[in-house]
């Protein structure tokens, strides 16, 4: 079997693997929904100016819960499920397997990317159904898809490239948790920036890709302004975590 059937017949495995956890797949779908519902709730009445464009803060946080979804999907469970793996040993006999290497990390960032692509269809059939949120259409939804592909990517990367310093299992959701939820809270997410932000916030968002990720995401789906630099540095954090994944990547448990 060639290498790209060998991979297509994980990415069937890596699927019904999902979808055979009923309770991992419905919160994994669940989780940014029901923050959406909490965050609309709770400081969804009034609008947002981005740039010359004014959105209501529903929309707003339809788009920052699509973009979580897919940061969890892509980065959380990617680094997670791979610690897992590492420590209960699976990985080292896929070293010592047959298997290429190659067709078994491709199917899991290829899967991920599938799941964080529904999660964003799924996030926004919710905001028009309950929020009356529009979707996008021609080359904004064309770039709306650039944005996301190129973005599932680089987040998978850099789920790869952070098991590098996961030296357990047991440490996977701190050292997660730890990267996601400050660059979520630093990147306007949870949060929308306002003219209060400091600007040294603002400075220090701009740096990593959640910020650009969301801005592309954020065009995409309100009409702001769509810059192709966000898709350039998303890209970038992507081929640098992917760069960082092969030179540190382990496939056996970290002894001692």
């Amino acid at each position: 079997m060639s290498a790209m059937g060998v991979t297509a017949s994980q990415v069937r495995y890596v699927n019904k693997t999902f979808w055979r956890n009923p309770a991992r797949a419905f919160f994994t779908f669940a989780f940014p929904l029901m923050l959406l519902v909490i965050f609309t709730s709770l400081l969804g009445g009034g609008t947002e100016r981005i740039g010359a464009v004014t959105v209501t803060e529903s929309a707003y946080y339809v788009v920052a819960m699509a973009v979580f979804g897919v940061i969890q999907a892509c980065y959380s469970n990617i680094a997670a499920s791979v610690s897992y793996q590492r420590d209960a040993g699976i990985l080292k006999r896929i070293d010592g397997s047959p298997m290429p290497k190659t067709s078994f990390m491709a199917s899991r960032v290829l899967h991920s990317i599938l799941v964080g692509v529904l999660l964003v269809v799924i996030t926004a059939g919710f905001g028009r159904a309950f929020y009356s949120v529009s979707i996008p259409g021609g080359m904004s939804l064309f770039r709306l898809l650039v944005m996301l592909v190129i973005g599932a990517g680089a987040f998978c990367a850099l789920g790869l490239a952070v098991t590098a310093v996961i030296p357990n299992a047991d440490a996977a959701q701190p050292v997660i948790l730890g990267t996601v939820l400050p660059l979520c809270f630093l990147s306007g997410i949870f949060i929308p920036f306002s003219n209060s932000t400091p600007s040294w916030l603002i400075w220090i968002a701009r740096i990593f890709p959640v910020r650009h990720f969301a801005a592309g995401m954020m065009a995409g789906f309100t009409g702001t302004p769509f810059d192709w630099t966000d898709v350039l540095v998303v890209a970038a954090w992507g081929i640098a975590g992917l760069l960082l994944a092969v030179r540190f990547f382990r496939w056996q448990p970290r002894t001692g």
